[in-house]
C-alpha cells in the first residue's frame, strides 16, 4: 500500500535546517506525528512528499521557502510603541512570543531591535526563508 491523497498516515520525523540545527522532531518523544495527505494540516511540501512511499519506507527530503513557510516578508517587520508591551517585561532581541493581529488572531512574532521608546517586531513565521530538510519514516497508512 502506498499513501495517497486522503489516507491517515503516521510519520516518525527530524527537520534540520542546512546548518544543521534541529527546528523539530518527534524522535525522542516516542509520539508519531498524524496526519490525513493532502488535507492541509502540514506544510504543502510535507504533504507532497508523502504521496506514493510505502509503510516503514524512510525518505530524505528538502523543501524550498515557497513550499514551508514562505519567503521573509520585509514589510511584516514593524515598529511598535514600548508601552504595548507590559512594563515589567525583558525585551531583547530575538525574544520570541505572541502577537495578538486587529483580527483575533495571533501569530508567532519575534523581537528584532530594542530602542528606549520603539521596538522593531518581525511578524514573519520564524522557518519563513529558510529551506527545510527533513529525514523521514512513514510508519503507518490507513485509508479513510
Amino acid at each position: 500500500m502506498t499513501a495517497k491523497t486522503g489516507d491517515k498516515v503516521k510519520i516518525e520525523y527530524t527537520g534540520t535546517l542546512d546548518d544543521g540545527t534541529v527546528f523539530d522532531s518527534n524522535v525522542e518523544h516516542g509520539t508519531l506525528l498524524e496526519f490525513q495527505v493532502g488535507g492541509g494540516q502540514v506544510i504543502r511540501g510535507f504533504d507532497d512528499a508523502i504521496l506514493g512511499m510505502k509503510e516503514g519506507e524512510e525518505k530524505q527530503f528538502s523543501i524550498a521557502p515557497a513550499d514551508a513557510y514562505g519567503e521573509h516578508d520585509p514589510t511584516l517587520i514593524q515598529k511598535v510603541p514600548r508601552e504595548i508591551f507590559p512594563p515589567d517585561a525583558e525585551l531583547t532581541p530575538g525574544l520570541l512570543f505572541e502577537a495578538g493581529l486587529p483580527t483575533g488572531e495571533k501569530v508567532p512574532a519575534m523581537i528584532t531591535v530594542v530602542e528606549e521608546k520603539i521596538i522593531s517586531v518581525d511578524l514573519n513565521h520564524p522557518l519563513a526563508g529558510k529551506k527545510l530538510n527533513f529525514k523521514i519514516k512513514l510508519s503507518a497508512i490507513s485509508s479513510s
